[in-house]
Formats: C-alpha cells, structure tokens, sequence
C-alpha cells in the first residue's frame, strides 16, 4: 500500500524512502546519455531509384548505433537482391539525448507530449529534415522509404500526413511514443477480440495497447497513406505498450523486429517497382467462385484473375486451393476443386475449367457456410500468409441456411493466424462485404476496379507475426490507475500533492523535469517556476504494467483552482 510523505524539493527529491531518482530507467530508456550531434555528411547530391531514411532514437550517434545499423543491414540484404539503386541513410537531426546526464532533457517531454522543450524541438528538427528531403523537387523520380525507432518514431509518425504520398511507398514506426490503436481502449478492448484492429498495426502483441507514453499522434495516419504505414511495438515496451518493460523498448535489434520489417518493406519495394520478391512469406491462398447463374457475364474474367493469382502464388513458393459455391438451398454444397496439396498449375487451371455457372439467381448465397467449409476442409501451413478471395456477384445470407453466423466465420478466421478474406463484387456489395473484409483484416475490390492491383497487393503481404498476440480469454487484466484528490497550494512555489492509487508507485515529472518515482499518496512538490505553466504528470505502473498518465496543470497561489488535464485511466476503461 503506498505511503505518505511530506516534502520533495523540485529536482532533487529526498533521499529514499523519499521520492527518488530513478536514474538506472533512465540511463536505459532510449541507450545512451546525451550525445551531441553530428554534423551532416557531406555528400554530392544523387537521385538513385530508392532512397531509405532511417531516424534514430535519442542519444544515438549518427551512422554509429545499433538500430540504424541492424536496419540497415537487414535492408541491404534484401535490395541486393534487386537491381536497384539505392541509399539508406541515417537522418540528419539532433536527436537529442535522454541518459541520466541529462534528465531535464528528456522524458519530462512527457510533459508536453514530446512536442517542447529540447526534446520537442529535436523531434521537430526531425520533422522538417524529413519532410524536406522526401518532398524535394530535385529528384522527381525517386521513391522513399522512412522509418524510425523512439524519438525516430515520433520523428516519421509526426511527417506523416506532410509527406508527398506519392514519392512514399512505406513508413515504418517502432517504439513509437506516440502510437495510437483505438482498438486497445476499454475494459476488454476490441483488440483483445481481434476486432477493429487499425490497418497499419503490423505487430504490436498487446492487445490493450492504445496510446503511447508521450500522448497519441490521432489521427495517426490518413488515407492517402493506406497501405504506406506500419507500426510496431515490442511485447511489452513501456512506450507504446500497456506495459512498463524497458528492456523490451531497447531490444528491437536483439528481437530481430527489423529484420521482420525488412522483409514487409521489402514486399511493397517489389510491388512498387514491378520485380519478383524472393523474400516473400509462403503464402496459402483459397479462392473461392460464386457458380451461380448470375456470374455468367463474369465468370471469365474472374477466373483469368484466380489463375493469374495463382500463378503468382505458386512460383513464390505458395500453394493454393480452388473451390465453388452457390446457396445450399440451390441445393448446392461447397465443391473443392484442387487444395493445398494437389493443386499444381495444371490441376488448378483444369478446376477452373469444371466451374460453370448456372442456376440460382441474383439473391444471397450461402458465402458464410462455404468460407467456414473452406477454412476448416484445408491444412493451413503455420507462419504463412493466409488467404481467401472471394469472387462473386451477390451478398449472403446472415445467418446462413444451416446456422453458420457471421461470428462463426470472423472468429475461425483469427484462430488461424488469421485467414485474410479479400472479396471482389459488384459495386453494389461492396458495402455488404466492407465488414467481414475489415473483420479478417482483408479487403474489398469493384469489378470496376484494375483487379490485378488488390492480386498484387495479395501477393506483395508478409505477415511474418501475427498483428496480435494476447490471449483472447485473458479477461481479468486491469491496468494500475491513478487518481489525484487533491491540490493544496501552499505558496507560490509550493503544492501538497494527494493521490489514490492501486498501482506499487508513480513515476513523478514536472514540466520538463522527471522528479523521480515515489511509493507515496502524499508528497509536496516545492520550488516551482512561477513563470512557467508547471504541468504535473504521474504515471502509475506495477511490476511491469503501466497505466495511463495523469496530468494537473498546477496554479500560483492567488490562481484559480488546479485543472486536472487527463483524470482518467483509458486502458482499464475506467473514468
């Protein structure tokens, strides 16, 4: 149970059990002490086909750290695969240090939400450096790709939406302190169901990962980048995790993260550019044809898509399967034309051959039963990219004919690593089809539409983790959460902190100071800056799970009553 105490001085806490400097957090937090920055080097100016701008973390030296290194790596190994000219660099920009030399600097950004003080004015650096570089007009015809890893990740997270989203083929965030996945709010977010999961959320296993520990970037991206953005948190870094672990912010490297995100890069660099992707996942696609009579004006054309995607599957090392359906009361069941293991290019185009359409009409068919059937009637490889195409002209009926429910299909999808369903139809059902495409995190394509763009983009996945890794029966989770009762100004400079909280201890910062860490519910926090707004944020956490910040904006003496800024605790749901 916490404690209380009587006095802290702002800036040098008293000594233990006093509130008190947490330096071992924050000399690891982000690696280094402050290191200065690096003058850019100088280099003639080159316009190669791509150009890779990785973003440093704080305290990193310019070319010389781990991360930028590793990425680096990782990226080389594939694009010397292509031919390709390329650049990766290393971004010019302060990225400011955070170690314990420096305290003042650094996670008292917390404060402003990263956005001031030394550190705000390092990300915003970053910013302009960034956006300046992809936007310029002296290379008109390279591509970019960006990424970032901490203050790096706020750095791209923060370009966003300022970027030229044609010059861009991807951005990539990892740590990112201003993550935001509005899926992972609530009690039991839908997150934790699999449900709503943002499209640029590639890994970050926690499913009650919602904002980071510096705020939300919301939104955080838009839909001219669709496609182009992608996020990844470590298991349980304090940054952008629900979680309180600093060594899982500190080991992308060792985690082999970059080397995941080299790969999906890589995937969309192959589709940009129109060249075979050796370092495709092995991809399991199902395609499944609508052989009602209604399809006869369409039926052609799908199938010359579902072979050209099989194709494609199957010299990438792939395999797929062929199926047929119509409505069960036709009668009709799900007929299997060739699966996972007997279907070679051959027997595959020789299945399409067999399909017909005919009878039945313009009404629902039982999609949901043939999906389930599908899903269930084939042997799923574990660590492929899992697909069903769907090709049809007409809805389905919800619940089918013999009682398979929407949510039948949407949760066998998950438990399968998930199988992704991309539904091509007629305009007038794409509406119909955008929830169970959103609920398998697929997509839906017009027959309107350049079909060969969505088999592309079918193709061109790597889904090497899957996007979530909680439990969904992991029901009793409750976050710590923290609660200021309290304010009593005692002068200008002086307030009487009292808190309830059922979290082990609170990370203390005030402005763009970190205090330090205190286990008590009653503290006074003294020499304050009356010239300042003196912002007081505390964060609870209990072992290694954090809870969401709370922040008081503290008033003079003479001064209105203290406004709380953030009284509630979104990742338990609580307010």
């Amino acid at each position: 149970m916490p404690k209380t105490a009587k006095s802290v001085v702002h800036g040098k806490p008293l000594a233990p059990p006093r509130i008190f400097i947490y330096i071992a957090l924050l000399a690891t937090l982000l690696g280094q002490p402050l290191l200065k920055p690096t003058s850019s080097q100088t280099n003639a100016i080159s316009c190669p086909d791509l150009k890779v701008i990785f973003a440093r973390g704080s305290g990193g030296e310019r070319y010389n750290n781990n991360d930028f290194l590793t990425f680096k790596s990782a990226m080389e190994s594939k694009l010397n695969t292509s031919s390709l000219s390329y650049e990766i660099e290393d971004l010019d920009y302060p990225a400011i240090g955070v170690g314990a030399d420096n305290i003042s600097v650094a996670l008292g950004a917390l404060i402003s939400g990263g956005e001031s003080y030394a550190f705000g004015e390092s990300v915003k650096q970053g910013i302009a450096n960034l956006v300046s570089q992809v936007n310029s007009s002296v290379c008109k015809n390279t591509k970019y790709v960006v990424a970032g890893y901490s203050q790096g990740a706020m750095v791209v997270s923060g370009a966003l939406q300022k970027l030229n989203p044609s010059k861009l083929i991807y951005a990539a965030t990892f740590g990112d302190p201003k993550i935001y996945l509005p899926e992972g709010f609530g009690m039991i977010p839908p997150a934790c169901k699999g449900d709503n999961l943002s499209e640029y959320r590639v890994y970050v296993p926690d499913c009650r990962a919602y904002k980071g520990l510096l705020g939300a970037k919301e939104p955080y991206t838009t839909a001219d980048y669709a496609g182009k953005v992608g996020v990844w948190c470590n298991k349980h870094d304090i940054f952008c995790s629900s979680h309180y672990s600093v060594s899982s912010h500190t080991s992308y490297d060792k985690d082999n993260l970059y080397e995941d995100a080299s790969r999906f890069i890589f995937s969309k660099i192959a589709m940009e550019f129109g060249f075979s992707n050796e370092y495709t996942s092995p991809h399991d696609t199902a395609i499944l044809i609508d052989s009602t009579g209604s399809m006869s004006s369409l039926i052609e054309e799908y199938k010359a898509e579902a072979l050209r995607l099989a194709e494609k599957t199957l010299n990438a090392g792939g395999r797929v399967a062929l199926y047929d359906y119509r409505d069960l009361n036709d009668p009709y069941q799900p007929t299997e034309r060739c699966n996972f293991e007997t279907c070679t290019y051959e027997t595959f185009q020789a299945g399409l051959a067999e399909i017909v359409a005919n009878n039945g009409g313009d009404a629902d068919e039982s999609l949901l039963s043939a999906s389930l059937h599908v899903m269930q009637s084939l042997n799923w490889n574990f660590g492929s990219t899992k697909s069903l195409v769907i090709l049809t002209d007409a809805g389905y009926h919800s619940p089918d004919h013999d009682g398979t429910t929407f949510f039948d299909v949407k949760t066998l999808s998950q438990q399968i690593d998930p199988v992704n369903f991309y539904i091509i139809t007629t305009p007038g059902n794409i509406a119909t089809y955008q929830p169970l495409a959103e609920a398998t995190s697929g997509a839906v394509a017009s027959t309107l539409d350049d079909l060969s763009i969505l088999t592309d983009t079918i193709i061109a996945r790597y889904d090497s983790l899957p996007r979530v890794e909680e439990s969904l029966e992991d029901t009793g989770y409750d976050a710590p959460h923290l609660e200021i009762n309290n304010i009593s100004p005692l002068s200008d400079t002086e307030y009487k902190i009292n808190i309830t909280t059922d979290a082990e201890k609170a990370i203390v910062i005030l402005n763009d100071t970190i205090l330090g860490v205190t286990d008590f519910t009653e503290f006074t926090i003294t020499n304050l800056n009356s010239n300042r707004e003196n912002v007081l944020t505390l964060v609870p956490f209990s072992s290694d799970t954090r809870g969401e910040p709370v922040s008081v904006q503290l008033k003079n003496k003479d001064s209105v009553v203290p406004e709380i800024l953030i009284p509630k605790t979104p990742n338990t749901g609580k307010n």
